[in-house]
């Protein structure tokens, strides 16, 4: 039998109810991210099990994240390294980007994560070739097939590349025109699936994770 079961509503609350969930630290990043009027679009507690897995199962020492937003995916995925290991976020918006490393100075996992303030599309470039074990993008998703990209340059072989809303906010099977990110995912969705060098799925969790293997 081929086919499978969709993923509904109820699926999600019960993978969620069932999957680690947040500490007192981060439901307090949060709070105080709300307050503080940053959009609460981070990746769901679920998917940053999920992610942190595949990083522990990779053996990652060093991660790519482009979009920092308030810091919870970075101390997150910072969480799966090795003591010795370093996640580099990239975060445009400075107001964003003080916010995150705020939190992240008093977070366990603060000598991890480096903070770069500024444009993904010059700071990729400056960043060593093969020097990373995954790449995570979660940012303006217009930006996304130039970032993908520098990931395929900065990966090692075997190295992940996850990027995030593959589902397009819910609107991916919308009618009619959509917004511009819509369209810029719903675009991605096709580089992705044929992007050279990449062994890749869409895994139904959160808004939909592109998780990608960098082929030798």
């Amino acid at each position: 039998m081929d086919e499978t079961e969709p993923v509904t509503a109820a699926h999600v609350k019960y993978l969620a109810a069932r999957t680690r969930g947040d500490d007192a630290f981060l439901r307090e990043l949060k709070a105080a991210a709300r307050k503080a009027g940053i959009p609460e679009i981070w990746i769901a507690p679920e998917q940053a099990s999920f992610m942190q897995i595949l990083l522990k199962l990779r053996g990652a020492r060093r991660v790519v994240e482009v979009g920092t937003l308030a810091g919870y995916s970075a101390i997150n995925l910072a969480r799966a390294l090795p003591p010795d290991g370093r996640l580099t976020t990239i975060e445009l918006d400075e107001t964003r980007a003080e916010f995150a490393a705020a939190w992240i100075a008093r977070s366990d996992v603060a000598d991890r994560i480096e903070v770069r303030r500024g444009d993904a599309a010059r700071i990729l470039p400056s960043l060593a070739d093969a020097s990373a074990d995954a790449v995570f993008l979660d940012a303006n998703k217009t930006g996304y097939a130039l970032y993908l990209q520098q990931a395929r340059r900065l990966l090692r072989p075997s190295g992940l590349i996850m990027v995030d809303n593959a589902f397009a906010f819910g609107a991916l099977f919308a009618k009619g025109p959509q917004e511009g990110e819509v369209e810029a995912v719903r675009s991605f969705n096709e580089v992705m699936a044929r992007a050279p060098g990449f062994h890749s799925v869409i895994v139904p969790i959160g808004d939909g994770l592109w998780v990608g293997a960098r082929e030798p």
